[in-house]
């Protein structure tokens, strides 16, 4: 860690022990006894891009599952490392979270390596990662307007996550009962608007 980093980390959390902390205490406290979030967030890692931020929330709030592009694979239960599945089956199943959202954001880098290819510094990880909807990405762009193609291919990776979020068994049993609901932002860096999924498939501004 560089001393300019380690000088904002320990400055921002001085910051937070000396303000948010001292206000919030019993609060904290009370959480140390468990969590109770009302929901689950997948979100991309995008540092402009913070859900508790967004949405001004109260630590205990929300379970953020943070990734390259905010992608939920499909449900596969085969033993292997599945960390976004895992952070999905803890949250539906043990924290009985009542909403699942997926944000995207504009500008996505995740979402440009599925466009473009994922850089050739990063092809351990970050190519198989999003490679899994590039076929999608491509096939919306090739369809959309150029100026239109960057925003509706993150678009697309909202609705491609929330469609394998219904590939898993127990969060589709628990959306037909009412019990969970599933919901696709878009959120501007620029002007700060959330967009909401509805009705046949576009995105709206939220008042």
């Amino acid at each position: 860690m560089s001393d300019e980093s380690a000088d904002a980390l320990l400055s921002g959390y001085r910051r937070f022990r000396e303000g948010h902390w001292a206000e919030a205490k019993a609060e904290y406290e009370a959480l140390a006894a468990g969590q109770k979030p009302h929901t689950l967030i997948v979100a991309c890692s995008d540092s402009r891009a913070d859900p508790a931020l967004i949405f001004d929330a109260a630590p205990g709030q929300l379970f953020v599952v943070r990734n390259v592009a905010n992608l939920v694979p499909p449900y596969q239960p085969d033993g292997h490392l599945h960390g976004v599945s895992a952070a999905l089956e803890f949250g539906v199943k043990v924290l009985n979270v009542s909403r699942i959202v997926v944000m995207g954001h504009a500008h996505c880098g995740g979402v440009s390596a599925m466009r473009n290819g994922a850089p050739d510094n990063c092809q351990d990880f970050v190519a198989p990662w999003v490679e899994q909807a590039a076929p999608i990405v491509r096939h919306v762009c090739e369809e959309a307007a150029p100026e239109e193609a960057e925003q509706a291919a993150e678009e697309a990776v909202v609705r491609l996550s929330l469609r394998n979020l219904r590939t898993f068994p127990w969060i589709a049993e628990r959306e037909a009962a009412g019990e969970l609901t599933l919901t696709g932002l878009h959120f501007g860096i620029a002007d700060g608007v959330l967009r909401a999924l509805s009705g046949p498939g576009r995105f709206e501004p939220l008042g």
